[in-house]
């Protein structure tokens, strides 16, 4: 049975997966906006990122936030892939990029890697910040952002040491008598 205090990945795992899953999604913003695969991909992108909210260390309503992201993020998905109107799927993706800022950042700000934490607070700024401009600005102003969480997941992959649970444990002998 699974075990809610078992780590399933390694956190060099958890952050490569949401990294190869959304790789092509990027180049796709940037040669066909529109491909409809890219839906697919990005449901499956948003649900990796679930074993990166639980790994990565944050407060607890932080996390809930990195979990709200992806949820909203993934119903967003499934609403374009099932033809509702791309406005209100839209709509509830930029609600979801709040969320997701705020986990960013919370969780970034936390980290003991310089470069999470400067990658993750600016990619949490402006993806969150986009959701609050997006009416005023074209799509394409959220792309560099992409790019940016890409780099950020590569960045916890390289750099991120803090880690304990990926460290073989050191049981304490009994003492001999």
């Amino acid at each position: 049975m699974l075990d809610s205090a078992r780590p399933y990945l390694s956190l060099r795992a958890a952050a490569v997966l949401p990294l190869v899953l959304f790789s092509p999604a990027v180049v796709a913003f940037f040669v066909d906006p529109d491909v409809r695969w890219g839906e697919y991909l990005g449901v499956f992108f948003h649900l990796s990122i679930l074993f990166l909210v639980s790994r990565l260390d944050a407060a607890t309503w932080a996390k809930a936030a990195g979990y709200s992201w992806v949820a909203l993020d993934v119903l967003a998905g499934v609403l374009v892939i099932n033809g509702i109107d791309y406005d209100t799927a839209w709509a509830v993706r930029l609600g979801a990029h709040v969320m997701a800022g705020t986990w960013l950042i919370a969780s970034s700000l936390t980290n003991r890697s310089r470069t999470v934490a400067i990658l993750g607070t600016v990619v949490g700024l402006w993806l969150g910040g986009y959701s609050f401009v997006g009416t005023v600005l074209p799509e394409e102003a959220l792309r560099p952002a992409g790019i940016l969480i890409l780099m950020w997941f590569a960045s916890i992959a390289l750099f991120d040491r803090s880690e304990k649970a990926d460290k073989p444990a050191v049981r304490a002998q009994p003492a001999a008598a």
